[in-house]
């Protein structure tokens, strides 16, 4: 019995294998039989394959165009002369992607073509990257230079203030050193005798003339020549007596004086002496006081009383 059902399922299993085998044959031989059927099928999958490639193809572009304008905005943050021209280059990025979002099924000739735009953007791209790595290298070494020239000028103009200021010290030393020296202001009150003798007197009534005097000292350095000094002599009431003439300086500065005194002077001491005379053959009683000038600035004065 055991063999009676096995050979009843065996006859079974071949039964299908002989089924589908029929089926298999009957596809087959009418796919042959049928060949423009087979040919619309594989031309469906052929114009399927084809268009996924252009759409994938436009999408990579795309993608790509993307990055490309990303590095410009890089590039154009570097702000250097090839700025505005990056701007106008990425503009055109712009441009062509849109173009190309808007193209629908775009053809084989259509993607060559953005293909190469994309190529031509590219190469504008890294020729400008060039060019503004060269720019920054340039202006790198300017800065470098400028820095260096600064730093040259900044140490220039220091020894320079300091070459002033050692001048003008200097100059100012000398100034002052250059300066004469006055000492020794004298006036006297003088009567003259018949015999020419002139006489001191401390007497109004017989004082004829005021004879001031001083002393300079002695100076190698400074100037020598004719020297111009001014005395003036004020009475009681501080009336100038005198020539009683106004002078006037280069620095708005004026004096009125009673008379000038005038020496030769070659760096050694000199005495220097004036003389002024009574308009009414003496001098009121009171005090007299006497101002001495080298221009504007004075350096010296006295008094005297006379009874």
């Amino acid at each position: 019995m055991k063999k009676h059902y096995k050979n009843g399922w065996i006859k079974a299993l071949f039964a299908v294998l002989f089924v589908f085998g029929l089926g298999a044959t009957f596809y087959i031989f009418s796919n042959e039989s049928n060949p423009e059927s087979s040919l619309i099928i594989k031309k469906e999958k052929q114009d399927i394959s084809k268009f996924s490639e252009q759409e994938l193809a436009q999408k990579d572009i795309l993608d790509s165009l993307n990055i490309l304008k990303l590095a410009y905005d890089v590039a154009i943050l570097e702000k250097t002369a090839l700025s505005q021209q990056l701007e106008l280059e990425r503009k055109n990025i712009q441009n062509l992607m849109e173009i190309i979002q808007a193209s629908k099924n775009p053809s084989t000739d259509q993607i060559i073509l953005y293909r190469k735009q994309f190529a031509d953007l590219r190469q504008s791209l890294n020729s400008s990257v060039l060019e503004v790595k060269k720019l920054k290298s340039q202006n790198k070494n300017l800065l470098s230079e400028i820095e260096d020239q600064n730093v040259v000028m900044y140490q220039q103009k220091a020894e320079n203030d300091t070459l002033i200021s050692k001048q003008k010290k200097l100059e100012s030393t000398l100034k002052d050193a250059s300066k004469l020296a006055m000492n020794n202001f004298k006036v006297v009150a003088l009567r003259e005798k018949k015999s020419g003798v002139e006489l001191e007197t401390d007497k109004a009534k017989n004082a004829q003339k005021l004879k001031v005097s001083f002393t300079i000292n002695g100076n190698s350095i400074a100037k020598t020549g004719k020297r111009i000094f001014y005395i003036q002599v004020l009475d009681q009431k501080n009336k100038v007596l005198g020539e009683d003439k106004l002078i006037e300086f280069g620095n708005d500065k004026a004096l009125v004086y009673s008379f000038i005194v005038a020496v030769d002077f070659q760096g050694k001491p000199a005495n220097v002496y004036g003389v002024l005379n009574s308009d009414d053959g003496h001098f009121p009683k009171g005090t007299y006081f006497v101002n001495f000038f080298d221009k504007q600035e004075i350096f010296g004065s006295t008094s005297i009383t006379l009874e």
